[in-house]
Order: structure tokens, then sequence, then C-alpha cells
């Protein structure tokens, strides 16, 4: 199939396999005029591609998933993508815990609140001259 058909199958622009070919993802036949012809190993490589994008792989770290012979290599990049995921998980439930504990407040207005006063006492470090 041409670029076009299969860059549409996937809703993608032909200028993106083009960049994944550059980058060493893909690496479609070339025809007799010269065209890139892509079979079935391209386009479930390019599925893929795009599932791992859903994963939050980037694409050098998809490059050597896809491509590094070591199993070791490759589940030391999936590893530590996995931890950046955690921490990224992590930073989210303290901000949310932070934004349901505001509405869980039942003062109308929350720089009113004697809790989230103290808060942000400790904060810039006037609790501490207070007790001094």
């Amino acid at each position: 199939m041409s670029i076009g058909a299969l860059a549409g199958r996937f809703g993608l622009a032909p200028h993106v396999l083009r960049h994944w070919e550059s980058m060493g993802l893909l690496a479609p036949e070339r025809g007799t005029n010269g065209h890139r012809r892509y079979g079935h190993d391209e386009l479930v490589r390019t599925a893929v591609i795009l599932r791992a994008k859903e994963a939050g792989l980037g694409l050098q770290e998809i490059r050597t998933v896809l491509t590094v012979q070591d199993a070791e290599h490759r589940k030391a990049v999936l590893s530590a993508h996995r931890a950046a995921l955690r921490a990224t998980v992590e930073q989210a439930q303290s901000r949310l815990a932070l934004v349901e504990g505001a509405l869980k407040c039942a003062h109308e207005d929350i720089a009113n609140c004697p809790h989230f006063q103290r808060v942000i006492a400790s904060l810039t470090g006037e609790d501490r001259q207070a007790d001094a």
C-alpha cells in the first residue's frame, strides 16, 4: 500500500511515517518507481508504534524497545518509563488531594480557612516566626 493509504488507515499525516522512517522505526520497501510500499509488516509495526505512544513512550524509547536485541536492555527502558509514569501518577494524586481538600472546606472563601492559613504560614516560614 502507498504511504497515503497507510497513513490514512491510522489517521496520520504521511510526513509522520516519513519521520518514523528517518528514525529507523519503519523500513518500507521501494517500488520500481522509487515510491515507498508498505506491506503487512509495516501495518503491524505502525499499530505497535501507536500503541507504544499511547503508553507514553517517546520515539527514541520506542525505537530502542523495537530494535534492541538485548531483552535486559529493553526491560530497563520499560522499567525506567514505568518509574516515570508512577511519579507522574503520584504527583497527580497529590494535586487531586489538594483540590479535593479545598472543595471540602466548610469556609466559603478558602483564604479564611484556619487550616489553609496554617498550611500557607508553614510554607512561608511565618509559623516559625510566630514561635520565636
